[in-house]
């Protein structure tokens, strides 16, 4: 079988470079891995961007998705060479569900009143709302396990997330069809951990998780990360893999 391709998803108020770390773990390992920019314009949108990015490589494809990057995975994962999705510290939503439903029931760690919102302009004319983290609130609310010159460097580099991406609804569920597995950050401040948690138990995933974590985990714990997608590596490399 040939190797697969390791695909980087980030997610919201954050870019490709955060993966940084995951990648020279999978180098070392002789795995190939791509990071391509999630344009976070809507789960519509970023979807079919990452669907073209997988119709253009060859030979099977592991989906990593951090995040927000969760959900773009989810639904362009139903793509005939994704092999396997791993979510990390993210969003697992199933079909028909918009991100903010999944999230509704769950009071637990949000950012959601710490977001500072901009408009932006359409193609139409028309003009769009995003949001970002609130700069002072960042460090702790996003990356509170890294050192404080590095968190007030995420924060001032922040990319913005449309809010059409809180409330569209997925249109497909790849982790029905597709073996799944997530790491769940325990000192999560952004995604409650029990929405990790209860989205990992409901696609069946291999789950680790990371008590003291926090959503910057890609970052802070590039092994452990890098390990996890090993894991889903190794099993669907087997000639016999199955859904876990």
């Amino acid at each position: 079988m040939t190797d697969p391709t390791v695909v980087l998803v980030h997610g919201a108020f954050a870019d490709a470079t955060g993966w940084i770390g995951v990648i020279s773990e999978l180098r070392s390992s002789g795995i190939p891995v791509i990071a391509p920019s999630n344009p976070l314009r809507g789960l519509t949108a970023d979807a079919a961007y990452l669907a073209s990015v997988l119709a253009q490589l060859d030979g099977p494809v592991v989906l990593v998705g951090h995040d927000y990057g969760g959900a773009p995975i989810t639904v362009a994962g139903t793509a005939e060479n994704v092999v396997a999705l791993v979510y990390v510290a993210a969003c697992v939503p199933d079909e028909g569900e918009s991100l903010a439903q999944l999230q509704e029931g769950f009071p637990g760690a949000s950012s959601t009143g710490r977001l500072k919102e901009r408009t932006y302009p359409l193609p139409d004319g028309d003009s769009a709302v995003e949001v970002t983290i609130e700069e002072a609130a960042f460090p702790s609310v996003f990356a509170a396990d890294l050192p404080e010159d590095v968190a007030g460097a995420l924060a001032a580099s922040q990319r913005p997330l449309a809010t059409a991406a809180f409330t569209e609804k997925t249109s497909v569920a790849a982790w029905r069809t597709k073996p799944s597995w997530a790491l769940v950050a325990g000192a999560d401040r952004m995604i409650d951990p029990e929405v990790q948690r209860f989205g990992a138990a409901r696609a069946t995933a291999v789950v680790v998780e990371l008590p003291d974590a926090s959503h910057a985990v890609v970052l802070s714990e590039p092994t452990r990360v890098a390990d996890l997608i090993r894991d889903a590596i190794r099993t669907t490399s087997r000639p016999t893999a199955t859904r876990p």
